[in-house]
């Protein structure tokens, strides 16, 4: 198959539906799709927070949608994916990037509602998702998904054993879904940060002992910018990853090479 050079990177013309798009990573990757063309839709629980990534998208020139929905309930993600094909036609690339880590304690002192809390968002989203949109991709015959992994899902973290279980069967469930789907023209693959300036990482960033240890930690020694995440889901959106599916792009400053 050949690929022009010159276009391969060209989203113009794709449906791409990104969850948690409304802040933080997802709100880079969202940018960064509808800059390379896409017609980008962003979900997530909350309308507010969605309309304000929606007008900073639409004010740079994106064609963009903000469509809420919790991905840990199978209601709301069947609604989407209806409401996605009706508005805009089959997604051909979905970024499953909705997550949490709401707690950081040991698992001797984890509750059974806090493990299902991540469970439920973490994972069995990720699954609702794919199973939700994958079944346009398939009978279209062409796809693309890329979920927000972690180096939680390829090395352990301490008092983070939810999270971590969490990315680590998002790893493993993307593998085996890209074998199923390969013959079918959707590739699955995963991209594993490891710690990003978010919001939510804003208490570990401005932490002097913990931000310290993390940064010592990684080879780059710094939290990487949400907009760094976004090239690699870029990269595996387009035509360049054509032959790409079933795999782990670490974004994570070197942390898995030490």
């Amino acid at each position: 198959m050949s690929i022009d050079l010159k276009t391969m990177f060209d989203l113009s013309g794709r449906v791409c539906v990104v969850t948690g798009g409304g802040r933080g990573i997802g709100k880079s990757i969202a940018t960064a799709l509808a800059a390379h063309g896409a017609t980008v839709v962003i979900t997530g629980r909350t309308q507010t927070t969605l309309d304000a990534a929606a007008e900073e998208i639409s004010h740079a020139g994106g064609k963009v949608d903000a469509i809420t929905a919790d991905v840990s309930s199978e209601d709301d993600v069947e609604r989407l994916a209806r409401a996605v094909e009706k508005r805009h036609g089959v997604a051909k690339v979905l970024v499953n990037n909705a997550g949490v880590n709401a707690i950081y304690k040991r698992v001797e002192d984890t509750t059974l509602a806090e493990w299902n809390e991540i469970i439920a968002t973490n994972l069995t989203g990720v699954f609702l998702t794919c199973r939700a949109f994958g079944r346009g991709m398939l009978t279209a015959g062409s796809g693309s998904i890329v979920t927000i992994s972690s180096i939680g899902g390829r090395v352990g973290l301490g008092k983070t054993g939810p999270y971590c279980a969490s990315k680590g069967g998002v790893e493993l469930f993307t593998r085996s879904l890209a074998i199923d789907w390969a013959p079918k023209g959707v590739r699955v693959n995963t991209v594993a940060p490891a710690y990003v300036e978010t919001d939510l990482t804003a208490g570990l960033s401005e932490h002097p002992v913990l931000s310290e240890r993390i940064t010592q930690r990684t080879p780059m020694r710094r939290f990487a910018h949400p907009d760094e995440i976004a090239g690699a889901v870029v990269y595996l959106a387009s035509d360049a990853s054509l032959y790409v599916t079933g795999q782990t792009i670490g974004v994570d400053g070197g942390w898995t090479a030490a």
